[in-house]
């Protein structure tokens, strides 16, 4: 006789050894269930099975036959052909499920992750270890601390140009925003800052790298030892106008959070504006303001430890078109003008004050494309732009011609070079007054 083979997992062959010593009378049905974590009703109901059916009777009904639960094969063939699909390529499991999810095809995102691994459309990989950093408790409040750092990636793919996505993200919600540019300069910064301070007003502090945007290489200048300030882009001037404290990142880990935002960007954000056929920075940044954003701080904003805002409104003396521009020093002249791009800028005559002559002067270009400047930390109106006047010297005889060559220019308030040892007097044309830039017939009149 040919002996039956019954297979038992190592809970059945439990139940089954406590079963046999109730059945022998050497265990009670109560001291049995509380063993087994079962009731006593179930205890008999076990008891009666294995009596019947012997001891293939523990077995459980459901081996070897198919789950009730189990997705048909054809609407697995279904979701796996809209896989398969060019628009669909690269994408990972949890945003194949969603988009999925939106075409009307419902499935976990592990089930997603077994039919395309299956299928060869995803490839797993075993974690590895990696160097254990201690981690940063985030800040309490939303606005405490603001990261901010730029990605250069192909985010349009082939279909534009490449560029650079400056973020900024909040620490302690996670809350984004951010715009494409072609550069990573500090035009393009400012301009991204100006975003934020527009959208929540200026946060306590602005977490960044150490580049050359935010961190100044060269000797702090003597004029700034003798202000007592410390040397600064004009980032860094920008943010101390604004009394935003300045912390600079000592690793990449350090700011990893911005790190892992852009990681998760340079995924879901470059197929989003593939399925959108964005192809230009303008529209890209449109998809950011209107679409991207929104849905990103809904669906992956976290609340903050305390509730509460610490950002600060922007006050009447934080005029933003003159914080965040690029300012250049000069020196006002003898004749109240100041010289820019091979051009000279006058002050008005209202604006005329004592003293200024020789003060230090700035002249700020503006992310709108204005122009303005101070002198000793006093804003005023940009001013008419006066060109340079040139003298056209008549033909001399041979061995005159050079006396004053190097006086070509004049009106410029600086004392004219000479190529030899005579003195030379400085020309002026008298259509020209250096004090104004006015012409001499509008005084007349």
């Amino acid at each position: 006789m040919e002996l039956e083979r019954i297979e038992l997992s190592a809970k059945e062959r439990e139940r089954l050894k406590l079963l046999h010593e109730v059945k022998e009378g050497h265990l009670k049905q109560i001291e049995a269930a509380r063993r087994l974590r079962l009731t006593d009703r179930h205890v008999r109901r076990l008891l009666a099975r294995l009596g019947v059916e012997g001891d293939r009777g523990l077995v459980h009904q459901l081996r070897g036959r198919r789950s009730n639960r189990k997705i048909a094969e054809g609407f697995t063939a279904r979701a796996l052909r809209r896989l398969r699909q060019a628009r669909y390529a690269g994408f990972g499991p949890t945003l194949a499920a969603e988009h999925l999810a939106a075409e009307g095809i419902g499935v976990s995102r592990e089930t997603v992750r077994k039919w395309m691994s299956q299928a060869g459309l995803w490839q797993t990989h075993s974690r590895k270890g990696k160097p254990v950093h201690v981690w940063r408790p985030r800040r309490t409040v939303f606005g405490e601390m603001v990261m901010m750092d730029s990605s250069p990636y192909r985010w349009l793919e082939d279909r534009g140009p490449a560029g650079h996505l400056i973020a900024l993200i909040d620490d302690a919600t996670s809350r984004a925003w951010g715009r494409f540019a072609e550069h990573d300069s500090t035009e393009e910064n400012l301009r991204t800052l100006g975003g934020w301070l527009e959208c929540h007003g200026r946060p306590r502090a602005l977490y960044t790298d150490k580049s050359g945007l935010f961190v100044i290489s060269r000797p702090v200048q003597w004029q700034e030892q003798l202000r007592g300030e410390p040397a600064r882009t004009q980032i860094g001037r920008a943010l101390a106008e604004l009394d935003i404290e300045w912390i600079a990142a000592h690793s990449p880990q350090a700011k990893g959070r911005i790190e892992r935002l852009f990681g998760t960007l340079q995924d879901r954000l470059v197929k989003e504006m593939r399925l959108a056929g964005i192809d230009t920075l303008e529209r890209a940044n449109r998809f950011l303001e209107i679409t991207f954003w929104p849905f990103w701080n809904e669906r992956f904003a976290v609340p903050a430890a305390r509730q509460g805002d610490a950002h600060r409104r922007l006050e009447r003396e934080h005029r933003l078109e003159e914080i965040l521009s690029i300012r250049e020093a000069r020196t006002v002249g003898s004749d109240h003008t100041v010289t820019w791009k091979g051009e000279r800028w006058g002050l008005r005559r209202e604006d005329v004050r004592a003293g200024m002559r020789g003060a230090q002067a700035e002249i700020e270009r503006r992310l709108d494309g204005g122009v303005g400047h101070r002198v000793d930390c006093r804003a005023f109106p940009p001013s008419q732009r006066t060109h340079r006047a040139v003298v056209r010297h008549a033909a001399r005889p041979a061995g005159q011609g050079d006396a004053s060559r190097g006086n070509r220019y004049v009106g410029t308030g600086h004392a004219a070079s000479t190529c030899h040892s005579g003195p030379v007097r400085k020309q002026r044309d008298p259509q020209v007054l250096p004090a104004y830039g006015l012409r001499a017939s509008r005084i007349a009149n």
